[in-house]
């Protein structure tokens, strides 16, 4: 029996556009009704959640910022968060700088996001809704909680781009990326997965009582971590290859697909 599902957003649960069909919607609200929990699993910080649950009237806990913060949709309250050490982040930024002058960073730090002057603004477009970054060089916006770091390269494809820094940043981070124009780093041990498993703990749900939905790297931990877990058609080729199951792409309501037939 399947009582939690866990749904990526951008690319999954959202069309391309941003916006949720009215079939999505009813599937969620009939998941709802049936008593089972609907909770957004994320690489957006907890900022960036709160208009989509209000429109589609969720409510309770949501899993931001790659698993790094567990977020009281609610009462709008931080009430768990994997912080990503200060001097571990400055080291692996300076061995990065050392090896292309060309990388720029961000950080995010759950209630706002800074960026040095050379990571381009128009990279934010989409993700930060109105919420104007803090512009210093990245050593000065490391003086605040850190959730994870944003890394940038004029020329490196993203995959590309994600295998050099995992390669260099070793067991140091958690090196992913989410479909944005950027790599992201943040504390060792923390994924989707493990926010979603923590939650589940909380509520009382085993990982066999969970279905999972997503589209990009950062998603396969969860989909791996959860009873049964869903890529959408439009998924990335690595996330196609580790999930066990596929649904229709996102424009096409997948995730209300698989939704429909759970419920029978």
């Amino acid at each position: 029996m399947i009582r939690l599902i866990a749904t990526d957003l951008d690319g999954t649960l959202l069309r391309r556009d941003g916006s949720i069909s009215a079939r999505t919607r009813q599937a969620l609200a009939n998941a709802r009704k049936a008593g089972i929990a609907v909770v957004f699993v994320t690489a957006r910080p907890p900022r960036d959640v709160h208009h989509i649950a209000d429109d589609l009237g969720i409510t309770g806990m949501a899993v931001c910022s790659n698993g790094a913060l567990l977020y009281d949709l609610t009462e709008a309250r931080v009430m768990r968060q994997e912080a990503l050490p200060t001097a571990v982040a400055l080291e692996l930024i300076g061995e990065l700088r050392r090896s292309d002058p060309h990388f720029s960073f961000a950080t995010e730090h759950g209630h706002k996001v800074g960026r040095e002057d050379a990571f381009p603004l128009s990279l934010f477009d989409g993700f930060v809704h109105h919420h104007e970054p803090r512009v210093e060089p990245v050593h000065s916006l490391c003086d605040e909680d850190l959730v994870k770091i944003l890394v940038h390269h004029p020329v490196h494809e993203i995959d590309d781009l994600h295998a050099l820094i995992r390669s260099l940043a070793g067991d140091r981070v958690a090196v992913t990326h989410s479909g944005a124009p950027f790599v992201e780093f943040g504390a060792l041990g923390v994924s989707k997965a493990s926010g979603l498993l923590h939650l589940g703990a909380e509520l009382g749900i085993e990982a066999h009582e969970i279905i999972a939905f997503g589209d990009m790297p950062n998603d396969i931990p969860m989909l791996l971590a959860a009873g049964r877990g869903v890529a959408v058609a439009n998924a990335h080729a690595a996330v196609l290859a580790a999930a066990r199951e596929t649904t229709a792409a996102n424009e096409d309501d997948g995730v209300a697909q698989v939704i429909e037939t759970l419920l029978g």
